[in-house]
């Protein structure tokens, strides 16, 4: 008899605990506390500063996927409420009874059930859901989700660190930093310099051997733009990120055209297929930054590693070694060269400290290679699972 769906269910977590809190004590405070970040909101003083001040607050959410056998896999994702109705009050129940390890099937069948509202959101909810499935796929073979996808293609996956407590990730032994820009358009005719100093200063730091990165966060306009690059250019960045907002196709297209040299990164904030098939078309991008648990899950972004593949891109998830859903997908795609460990925690804290799950393996000396336990290798109880609850 087929293995069915018997039961979708999300639900509010604490993911900051799920691996215990840390026991060693910081030797400063992280740099996420009070860093001024360049960000979409700059614009209006009081939400300038910080981040935190305009982002909502919802919890991050798990989703549990449970067989007509009893067997169960988990995924998680963000923004609470609104991913937790979606996945609760339509899409769960509609997959209930549907073959559990039909994993493409289920993704067409949830991509089409959310067409009428498709976009960040319902996307957040399908992660969930096929990151669920497969961990269940993979316990019910016997497998790890990389062994699902064919075996490994590397040995071991090559980690960056992004923040910017760069002394600390040089310590850890990672051999790419990215830094987090701290000012933009809205700071003024000083925002240059100001950037170019924190970049020189951290890449006399590092050294010339190291990888060095700048995340713009969707915090620039075109023409601030291309004059960044453009004075950055004595540092060799590996490449600059996420400059423009997400859905400006054409000013991609334009900053691609007015940088030749420069390596262009975006993505994090592309949800579906199709604006990768178009940054694929028109080679507008060479890096592709989804996110496993905001595009659609594993399965969304194997299908955004093929169009990349085609093109020639690269693919770097978004904090795609913070999780084990990650860094399974690294392990197993080819175009995927590295995955990025974004650094929240406070230096001194050892990140083994500090994981996602209690299975999850983290970057030693700048490499990490996944669990090989079934699934994704969480190491999770279903009790522990339900610990996890808000």
């Amino acid at each position: 008899m087929t293995l069915a769906i018997r039961s979708i269910e999300a639900f509010a977590i604490r993911s900051d605990l799920v691996g215990g809190p840390p026991v060693t004590a910081p030797r400063r405070p992280a740099w996420t506390a009070d860093a001024e970040v360049a960000n979409p909101m700059s614009h209006y003083p009081r939400f300038k500063r910080l981040r935190a001040s305009w982002r909502p607050t919802w919890p991050s959410v798990a989703c549990l996927v449970t067989a007509t056998d009893g067997r169960w896999g988990l995924g998680m994702t963000r923004y609470g409420a609104p991913v937790i109705s979606i996945i609760n009050e339509h899409l769960g129940p509609l997959l209930v009874g549907e073959p559990c390890l039909a994993v493409e099937r289920l993704w067409d069948m949830m991509v089409r059930m959310s067409s009428p509202y498709a976009g960040g959101l319902s996307q957040y909810a399908i992660s969930a859901i096929d990151l669920a499935l497969w961990d269940l796929k993979g316990k019910v073979l016997g497998e790890p989700v990389y062994g699902l996808l064919g075996g490994p293609v590397r040995d071991d996956i090559r980690c960056y660190a992004t923040g910017n407590d760069t002394d600390w990730h040089m310590e850890c032994g990672f051999t790419g930093t990215k830094l987090a820009c701290p000012y933009g358009p809205a700071d003024g005719a000083q925002a240059l310099e100001r950037n170019e100093a924190l970049v020189a200063e951290r890449r006399a730091l590092v050294g010339p051997q190291v990888d060095l990165m700048l995340d713009c966060w969707m915090a620039f306009d075109l023409e601030f733009a291309v004059r960044m690059a453009r004075r950055l250019a004595p540092y060799q960045l590996r490449w600059i990120e996420d400059c423009l907002a997400p859905d400006d196709m054409d000013g991609q297209t334009a900053l691609r055209a007015r940088l030749p040299g420069v390596t262009l990164a975006s993505g994090e904030h592309w949800y579906t297929l199709a604006p990768f098939a178009q940054a694929a078309a028109r080679h507008n991008t060479d890096i592709f930054q989804p996110d496993i648990g905001w595009s659609g899950g594993l399965t969304g972004c194997l299908k955004i590693a093929h169009i990349a593949e085609g093109a020639g891109i690269a693919v770097v998830p978004h904090a795609g070694v913070n999780t084990p859903y990650g860094q399974h997908f690294g392990m197993a795609v080819p175009n995927a060269p590295m995955g990025e460990y974004f650094v929240a925690s406070a230096p001194g804290v050892p990140l083994q400290e500090v994981r996602l799950t209690p299975g999850m393996q983290v970057p030693k000396d700048g490499r990490v290679r996944p669990d090989d336990s079934p699934g994704f290798g969480l190491g999770l109880t279903l009790d522990g699972v339900r610990a996890m609850a808000v």
